[in-house]
């Protein structure tokens, strides 16, 4: 059975989730509007109380997929990089454009680790060339990841920080301009390990976003 969870703020977000359990059980994105390089979306990985999420991967079970949809690209900006490590947030004041750099991360927004102290996010794997370029991040042999210690990884509202996609051309709508499927590792509340493969966004019903009046996303888990 799916819900959905709608908020109003300085950043819209509409959730659709599968019934609670110790997963992933959807994606959710906060818009944050037209910064004048493109929509900027925040994406989530929604998990419950006191679960974690410790890596994004593609394998070949759950290959991960996800990019600008056909016809727009990510905005990507020269002092910046793939992940958030590459975002020093002391650099706004010089260059304002880097905050809306497209990259990936775990829990942390910046190099410094905002909201936590500090960003151990690595990867392996990953060829970051086409999303550095505007491009999808396409693999079935890599990750983003912290270790199971870092505290970046810990639930905020039930939900972890896992991208920025800021998208050129974007119409507003994340479901229309961001698609994909990717796979999570992270730890429930008892400390077991789980996996959610080829997790994966689906537009919701019109009349949900009429009925809230922001854009979001609708997320499932695929299971195999």
């Amino acid at each position: 059975m799916m819900k959905i969870i709608g908020t109003m703020g300085a950043a819209g977000t509409l959730i659709a989730t599968a019934a609670a359990s110790a997963d992933v059980s959807g994606v959710s994105f906060d818009v944050l509007g037209d910064t004048g390089y493109g929509e900027v979306y925040r994406m989530y990985a929604e998990i419950g109380d006191g679960e974690r999420i410790d890596a994004v991967f593609g394998n070949s079970v759950g290959p991960m997929n996800v990019g600008p949809s056909a016809g727009l690209s990510f905005y990507q900006n020269a002092l910046g990089g793939p992940t958030s490590t590459s975002i020093n947030s002391a650099f706004f004041a010089l260059a304002p454009s880097l905050e809306w750099d497209s990259y990936v991360t775990i829990g942390a927004l910046y190099a410094d680790g905002t909201p936590f102290a500090e960003n151990k996010l690595l990867d392996i794997g990953i060829d970051w060339t086409s999303f550095e370029a505007g491009g999808a991040i396409d693999t079935n042999n890599g990750s983003w990841f912290v270790t199971p210690v870092d505290a970046q990884g810990e639930e905020q509202g039930g939900r972890v920080l896992i991208a920025q996609w800021v998208v050129i051309g974007g119409t507003g709508n994340p479901f229309a301009d961001v698609v994909g499927c990717m796979s999570f590792q992270g730890k429930d509340a008892n400390g077991d390990t789980f996996q959610s493969l080829n997790v994966c966004w689906d537009i919701p019903a019109p009349g949900a976003l009429a009925l809230l009046g922001v854009a979001g996303l609708a997320g499932r888990r695929r299971r195999r």
